[in-house]
């Protein structure tokens, strides 16, 4: 008997942790009402549990300073009071409401109300029983200025929490994932066509959605806690168990993560349409597949949802798509989510900004072309060809293509090359040029993204060698750059500026901290 008695306590008390961290996330804004998260700084040192009680806005201004309330603080109390978290929330379906002691909010006083007559009569009890208690006048909550601080960390799945989830719930996708069906007004699962859930729950409740993280913390929550009562593995169920950054480096991880099966293609051809049109240009094989591995999540491509680019983003701008055609959605430099604003940020890494980045400003010569996406196709051109049939291409044309970088064969690069043009007071310099461009191959030989627009051996020298052909014997810098200033326009640095802006600003950009000086490269005349 007083095992079963043990046993229903400590469900109460896990119970009463979650359902009590869920009350304050109500309080604090999940059902996206007028709230937001406040950044001032109760005397709570960076606590990832702080929420703020502002839940009258719906309401209009509010009439005094919004109320820091520490979550975690009190579902701990309550748990050493044997009590859960329906003590602050009411049942509502068959989970609970994030509301305080509501299941919707009616009017001003009756909102109010309950918030003075509930809170104010608990800390009274408490307080009367000589246990620690919180304020019981107005000033002692509504601070007019706080010290308060909340450190929450943002928490999401990432492909590892969300292997694990997959397995945990033996693959039954069903239990998280859902649609809306209009017509039937009701929750639907329509089995690979899952999507992020995201694409309908938005930052705030938008018509009768709610919003991402009411709809989290009602599912993740409510199911972390009724696992937790089955006496089986579960995850977090407070506010520090998801949202600092000490509990999110203790989550397991799985690696590598097995990919995603939503029968989605390995390889697929974009197009500018799903019926056969004229265009101008040839489409692109898509190696799905490779992207997949290289992101953390499909929004970082399918923003809105898992439909084709050009479902919103049409030819010439639809309002699906915020009036952005399907040409600047996939070609603006500084979009996160076009194929030329996600390459430009690989290009602005460490390893890749030497040759990519800008020198002094000026852009260098894009020598790859439209032609290198752009792949003419001839039996799927002009998507005259079934889906099968353009996929099959596609696959096809991937596969022959080297995704790893290449380089000439050794011997065919210059070992070293002597800087002497410049020797009026200073040796030459000996350029140890085999073993720069080896080192470059080293930094990117492992990116398939690098692989297929390196495919060509002479490609990486085109790094150095800007704005001439590819080819094992490109033209010496002289002959371009020669006396300083020597062009028209006035854009084209001197030899001397030209050596000292290409290698200074590559070094800089790659984190090469040698050389330091003049003399590291350059040995005055006379020097041993």
């Amino acid at each position: 008997m007083n095992e079963d008695n043990n046993m229903k306590t400590g469900r109460a008390i896990g119970r009463t942790a979650l359902f009590c961290l869920i009350a304050v996330f109500s309080i604090w804004g999940m059902q996206g009402f007028g709230t937001e998260t406040r950044t001032e700084t109760i005397n709570i040192t960076g606590s990832a549990d702080v929420v703020f009680i502002d839940s009258m806005k719906i309401f209009g201004k509010l009439e005094r300073p919004a109320v820091p309330f520490p979550h975690d603080r009190h579902t701990t109390i309550l748990a050493k009071q044997r009590l859960d978290c329906t003590t602050c929330h009411l049942p509502k379906a068959n989970r609970f409401s994030l509301q305080f002691k509501r299941i919707e909010d009616r009017d001003r006083q009756t909102v109010m109300d309950i918030y003075h007559e509930n809170c104010i009569a608990c800390h009274k009890a408490m307080a009367a029983d000589s246990n620690p208690s919180g304020p019981v006048e107005c000033g002692g909550c509504h601070l007019e200025k706080p010290t308060v601080q909340a450190d929450r960390q943002p928490m999401g799945l990432d492909p590892s929490l969300h292997y694990r989830h997959v397995q945990a719930l033996e693959n039954k996708c069903e239990i998280c994932h859902h649609e809306y069906d209009e017509a039937a007004q009701k929750l639907i699962y329509i089995k690979d066509q899952e999507d992020s859930c995201r694409f309908c729950h938005k930052p705030v409740m938008e018509k009768n959605r709610r919003s991402m993280s009411a709809a989290a913390h009602t599912a993740c929550l409510d199911c972390h806690l009724k696992t937790a009562s089955q006496k089986k593995k579960s995850g977090p169920s407070t506010c520090a168990g998801c949202h600092t950054l000490e509990s999110q480096a203790g989550f397991e991880k799985i690696a590598p993560v097995p990919r995603l099966n939503r029968k989605q293609p390995d390889s697929r051809l974009i197009k500018t349409s799903a019926e056969p049109i004229e265009n101008r240009m040839s489409f692109v094989p898509f190696d799905h597949k490779a992207h997949e591995e290289s992101n953390h999540t499909c929004r970082v491509c399918h923003h809105a949802g898992m439909q084709n680019c050009y479902v919103c983003h049409t030819m010439t701008g639809a309002p699906e798509g915020a009036k952005i055609s399907l040409e600047q959605a996939m070609h603006r430099p500084d979009s996160a989510s076009s194929c030329l604003g996600c390459h430009a940020r690989n290009q602005a890494k460490r390893e890749c900004a030497g040759c990519h980045t800008p020198i002094s400003g000026k852009k260098r010569a894009d020598n790859g072309g439209c032609g290198k996406c752009h792949t003419p196709l001839p039996a799927v051109e002009q998507g005259q060809a079934s889906l099968e049939a353009e996929t099959a291409a596609a696959a096809a044309y991937l596969a022959e293509r080297t995704l790893v970088p290449r380089l000439p064969e050794t011997q065919s690069i210059p070992e070293k090359v002597l800087i002497k043009r410049l020797s009026q007071k200073y040796t030459p310099v000996e350029f140890p040029h085999r073993k720069i461009v080896t080192s470059l191959f080293e930094e990117i030989k492992g990116s398939k993204l690098a692989g297929y627009f390196h495919a060509d051996q002479t490609t990486l020298c085109q790094g150095c060698h800007h704005n001439s052909p590819a080819g094992l014997k490109p033209p010496q810098c002289g002959s371009c750059h020669g006396a300083a200033f020597n062009n028209p326009a006035g854009i084209k640095p001197g030899l001397l500026g030209a050596y000292h802006l290409q290698c200074m600003e590559c070094h800089k950009k790659m984190e090469i901290h040698k050389p330091a000086g003049c003399t590291d490269c350059h040995k005055e005349k006379g020097q041993s």
